[in-house]
């Protein structure tokens, strides 16, 4: 409410508490305005690109966000810097889920020797391919483990930083081995930012095959080749070798 004291008496006036005296706060220095919006990294700025090369046979490449998460994107930034990732499994893979990894202990208790994140937890979904940071309970417990989704959980919306997304070779992180922990993980054979000139990724030879053993040999008195399987038995039936012979039946006579 404003007063006109030129229309209160004087004794009235000075009866009434200052407060009410006061001229009214502009409205515009009492309304709390949401921050704006910062733009994201171009998809084209090599600084947040990171190259995720797989044993899966190809390169991932992640659109990073600093943006909404720069204190995670630069702890991933850093570790990939100091070649943390090289190396590494995804330790927990969930079909249908995500794929985790960057633990150096490979059980998902594991971290870098810095110190953890605090949350950054903002408005992009879990949708396919987002790469969010991996955390305990403590929402400021994220370090250098990360997952990458393979189908919306949109119920861990602001629950965890999503730092990226991947806009390449996502086929690769669909090929990478499940389980908890898979029985032949997959791993991160290198892992770069872009701005730092990394090789063309080069696909990981093949297995060499196993050493030959020559030409086969006859084992004496069997007739078989080394390494030949012996013909199965009845159950119940002793090996040839140790049978007692068997009289046949006479001929009938004619």
């Amino acid at each position: 409410m404003r007063l006109i004291a030129g229309l209160i008496p004087a004794a009235l006036l000075a009866a009434l508490p200052m407060a009410l005296l006061a001229p009214a706060p502009a409205l515009a220095q009492t309304a709390t305005t949401a921050a704006p919006r910062l733009a994201p990294a171009s998809v084209t700025d090599k600084e947040n690109l990171l190259f995720l090369d797989l044993s899966t046979g190809g390169r991932v490449v992640i659109w990073l966000r600093p943006d909404v998460a720069p204190k995670m994107v630069e702890r991933i930034k850093t570790l990939t810097r100091r070649g943390f990732y090289n190396g590494l499994a995804f330790h927990r893979v969930i079909d249908g889920f995500m794929a985790q990894g960057g633990d150096p202990k490979g059980d998902g208790t594991g971290g870098s020797d810095l110190p953890n994140v605090e949350a950054e937890f903002n408005y992009l979904p879990h949708v396919r391919g987002a790469v969010a940071a991996a955390r305990a309970d403590d929402k400021n417990s994220a370090n250098s483990q990360f997952f990458i989704v393979f189908q919306p959980r949109l119920a861990l919306d602001k629950k965890y930083t999503v730092f990226g997304r991947v806009i390449e070779g996502m086929q690769y992180v669909d090929a990478v081995e499940r389980g908890e922990p898979p029985a032949n993980p997959s791993r991160i054979v290198h892992m770069y930012v872009a701005a730092d000139n990394p090789p063309a990724f080069v696909a990981a030879p093949p297995a060499p095959p196993a050493p030959s053993l020559g030409a086969p040999v006859t084992l004496p008195g069997t007739g078989r080749p080394a390494g030949a399987a012996a013909p199965k038995l009845a159950p119940g039936t002793a090996p040839a070798a140790t049978r007692a012979p068997t009289r046949k039946a006479p001929a009938p006579r004619r």
